[in-house]
């Protein structure tokens, strides 16, 4: 029979081992066979990027929840992918999702391109920016009207640039 103390270490090694599944995750961003305008070598990548945002664009991991300041932008303006600079979400679309990340209910116009990812053994739809692409988050069907999507989006894949006044 299990002891007290062995079921808590098994339960925190478990925990431990899925959260570095969804936080860490080390397969490639770029869906399988698409080709994209913008490619770089790895070096040049990580030369380009911050390590977290390597980490995320690159080999699809996912910051943790409410690490982004962009959970709390407000202004107007548009989100553009962190790795190119490809616009792909308009202010007019955030809404507050409380689930940590930055959550839009559409992106603007051949922004996206989207693939199916089973890294947490069930089928989730991955996004990825269109032009380079980058690993950007998932999209699920919880949204607000008049989409009812919700594309839940690390922090880390996008740059911020506020309208003119």
């Amino acid at each position: 029979m299990a002891t007290r103390r062995q079921f808590i270490f098994a339960g925190t090694a478990l925990a431990a081992g899925l959260s570095t599944r969804l936080f860490a995750r080390a397969a490639p961003a770029t869906p399988p066979g698409e080709p994209f305008e913008i490619t770089h070598t790895d070096e040049q990548w990580r030369a380009m990027l911050s390590p977290g945002q390597y980490r995320v664009l690159r080999q699809a991991g996912t910051e943790a929840p409410y690490s982004s300041p962009l959970n709390s932008e407000h202004r107007k303006g548009i989100f553009s992918c962190a790795g190119c600079e490809l616009p792909l979400y308009s202010s007019a679309t955030k809404f507050e999702s409380h689930t940590g990340w930055p959550s839009f209910w559409a992106p603007l116009e051949h922004a996206i391109g989207t693939s199916t990812d089973y890294a947490i053994g069930v089928p989730r739809t991955e996004v990825h920016c269109r032009r380079c692409g980058g690993h950007l988050g998932h999209v699920f069907n919880d949204g607000p009207k008049p989409t009812g999507l919700r594309y839940c989006m690390n922090g880390l894949a996008l740059e911020f640039k506020p309208s003119p006044t």
